[in-house]
């Protein structure tokens, strides 16, 4: 149980419940595209990247709206660096997530078993970069660099 204390503490903090919400939206893209372009016969690391890179774009769109509204860059260089190290984020947890489905399907496991555990390596991967890098409390005012 005492691995779970971060995590319950982290649940007091607002933010961090929107970014989960936000999250299980852009989940909701992304899982129901994977199984949809697997019912179609795609391979599972394609269609897990695909499913991602979809959830990508929801995920911007409700963390820039609805997580870290007051943290977005106004407009200009700013921004568009901020959108860019977003880009990043979600990279590096595609990147994950494609891998950890792709070995899991070449070592004989469920696709989608595999998907479980790159959902949750992937979020708290992402959670990271976003909240301490992308949108960090300075990232509004920031000057592009």
């Amino acid at each position: 149980m005492g691995f779970l204390a971060p995590f319950l503490t982290r649940l007091s903090d607002v933010r961090f419940i929107r970014y989960l919400l936000a999250s299980v939206g852009a989940l909701a893209v992304d899982v129901g595209s994977f199984l949809a372009f697997l019912a179609l016969g795609v391979m599972a690391a394609p269609a897990s990247a695909i499913g991602y890179s979809l959830g990508i774009l929801a995920h911007w769109l409700m963390s820039s709206r609805a997580v870290f509204q007051d943290r977005v860059a106004a407009s200009g260089a700013a921004r568009s660096r901020q959108k860019a190290l977003f880009v990043i984020s979600a990279l590096a947890g595609l990147a994950l997530t494609t891998t950890i489905v792709g070995l899991g399907d070449w070592g004989g496991i469920d696709p989608r078993a595999a998907k479980l555990v790159a959902i949750g390596v992937s979020f708290f991967a992402t959670w990271l970069l976003r909240a301490k890098v992308v949108f960090r409390e300075d990232s509004a005012t920031a000057e592009s660099v």
